[in-house]
């Protein structure tokens, strides 16, 4: 089965091809960690979690990388105002690297909570500034960038012929763009920053050739992306609102810098509304992920996502997100009731015909561009033929291959997963129990074995956070 994808700089479908053999390389754009994770986050990650679990289904070895932006990100995208950790730290009144360690850490325990498997490798801005200073140095050699009497340096987009490619926008449309603030220092108004000038009482700077200052939105993804997947690699990821400007400044400086193709595919989720309107604090609709796990399972969640195709908008709004959670509850009681039916039967790879077909539309379905939508279809018949079989015909062969099908497609690709009420209770005691444990430890001063509890449940996913 070929896997065909869309890929956002030709705008068509086309079939994947790995650079190098089983190998793939995917880099996908993170958070920028000056606040709480919100829906939109959860919509991008749940998509690329699902493709990042299907090219690993269809045997190859992926490395994804998603940075850590926790610098340089300023407010609303612009070459101007305030980063947006440094005006975070002055609302907490606190350091900028405690807001983003912070953030960070809710942000990755609300993606345990959606099931999104860890990234191969999580990278971070702030680690990577002599790598970003080399990369500038580079583009001002090859004359792309240029530096200013004030001491910040511009990239130089007149120079770079393909500006545009990936957005579709002329140079003239970027002049007064919305996301591109004009500076006094820039030859030409669309030219965007790859290192700024710190100004007195920032807090975040690192010396350069050109003065103290902090990196530019854009270049981080360029370097990092080079560092861990090379030049030019497979996939890159992120949002719809990534295209402009970050995604086309990334591909401009990439490919300036390197000489070479930048990446082969570019794939975009689409954005999410609430109630048919885009989402905003200025609208009063935003919502943050711990508002809505308040009141709907992070699976449902996660459920109602893939509902829809990734490159299809998500509405969300409490009468659709109740209908997921009770279809959801639906295909959950017929997974355990099944499950509950083979509980002393041994799970063998049994096959059946009627099965097999299921399996051939679902992976069908994930090869054109992952279609999780028509996917999850195909978990409800699955769910009908349990149900059937419960009742009926009570073919053992056949429920056996409906097991390993939920196990192998609704579990290990799309991510989902069948526990009951009772099995959570159950897994919650025990880190309790464990927990107590480690307490003892505590008291007791032995930090070594308390410490190597606490490294260990970390590296099962449960973070245990001893501050008041």
């Amino acid at each position: 089965m070929k896997l065909v994808v869309y890929n956002t700089l030709t705008r068509q479908k086309e079939e994947f091809k790995s650079i190098n053999g089983n190998h793939v390389g995917m880099y996908v754009c993170g958070p920028t960690v000056y606040g709480y994770p919100h829906l939109g986050h959860a919509k991008s990650y749940v998509c690329f979690d699902v493709i990042y679990r299907y090219l690993s289904y269809l045997g190859y070895k992926v490395k994804y990388v998603q940075n850590i932006t926790d610098v340089g990100h300023l407010v609303g995208d612009i070459d101007e105002g305030e980063d947006k950790i440094e005006r975070q730290a002055k609302l907490e009144q606190i350091d900028p690297v405690e807001i983003a360690y912070k953030y960070e850490n809710i942000y990755f325990d609300a993606m345990a909570s959606l099931n999104v498997l860890k990234p191969s490798i999580s990278c971070r801005a702030t680690g990577h500034i002599i790598e970003i200073i080399d990369m500038i140095k580079t583009l001002i050699e090859k004359e792309y960038a240029y530096v200013t009497e004030e001491g910040n340096v511009y990239y130089d987009i007149k120079k770079f012929k393909n500006y545009g490619q990936l957005s579709n926008r002329t140079l003239d449309e970027t002049l007064s763009g919305e996301r591109i603030e004009i500076a006094s220092d820039k030859k030409s108004n669309e030219d965007f920053a790859l290192w700024k000038k710190a100004e007195n009482g920032h807090l975040m700077k690192w010396p350069s050739p050109w003065g103290l200052g902090y990196p530019g939105w854009h270049v981080e993804c360029s370097v990092m992306s080079k560092k861990y997947l090379g030049e030019t690699f497979d996939i890159h990821g992120g949002g719809m609102d990534n295209i402009f400007p970050h995604h086309e400044c990334e591909l401009a400086q990439s490919e300036a810098a390197n000489g070479k193709k930048f990446v082969n595919y570019l794939i975009h989720n689409n954005l999410v509304t609430v109630n048919g309107q885009k989402m905003g604090k200025s609208l009063g609709n935003f919502i943050t992920l711990s508002d809505l796990f308040k009141d709907f399972d992070p699976i449902v969640v996660r459920f109602f996502i893939l509902l829809n195709h990734y490159r299809k908008p998500t509405d969300f709004n409490k009468e659709s997100l109740e209908e997921a959670k009770k279809n959801y509850e639906k295909l959950t009681n017929s997974v355990n009731n099944l499950r509950s039916a083979l509980k002393n039967i041994d799970d063998e790879n049994k096959t059946d015909e009627t099965v097999d077909k299921l399996k051939e539309n679902f992976i069908t379905a994930m090869s054109d561009d992952f279609n999780t939508g028509l996917a999850v279809s195909y978990l409800f018949e699955a769910s009908r033929l349990i149900n059937k079989e419960l009742t009926e015909d009570k073919n053992i062969t056949k429920l056996l291959a409906l097991n390993n099908f939920i196990t192998e497609c609704a579990e290990n690709i799309l991510g989902l997963s069948f526990k009951t009420n009772k099995e959570n209770s159950k897994e919650q005691e025990l880190i309790e129990i464990i927990n107590n444990i480690r307490n003892k430890y505590r008291e007791e001063k032995n930090y070594e074995e308390s410490d190597k509890i606490r490294d260990e449940l970390n590296n099962l996913g449960i973070s245990l956070n001893d501050r008041k």
